[in-house]
């Protein structure tokens, strides 16, 4: 498994956001369907809430990969 930090400009960053910066979808509206079809766990619970907020801190596990969110 891969581990990445992703640094947090400002308070906080969607789920939506932060997968459309790592170009796992190509736009926001697309985060809906991604996350009914794709599981996601953040701190090792399920989360397909496209809104949720990410904080430095948070730990995201998505497509095999596990990111560390920092301040940035």
């Amino acid at each position: 498994m891969i581990i990445k930090n992703f640094s947090v400009k400002g308070e906080y960053i969607t789920l939506a956001q932060f997968l459309k910066e790592e170009s796992i979808i190509s736009s926001g509206g697309q985060a809906k369907w991604y996350l009914k079809d794709n599981p996601v766990k953040l701190n090792d619970k399920l989360e397909d809430r496209r809104g949720k907020k990410l904080y430095p801190g948070d730990r995201l596990v998505v497509e095999n990969q596990t990111y560390n969110f920092i301040a940035g």
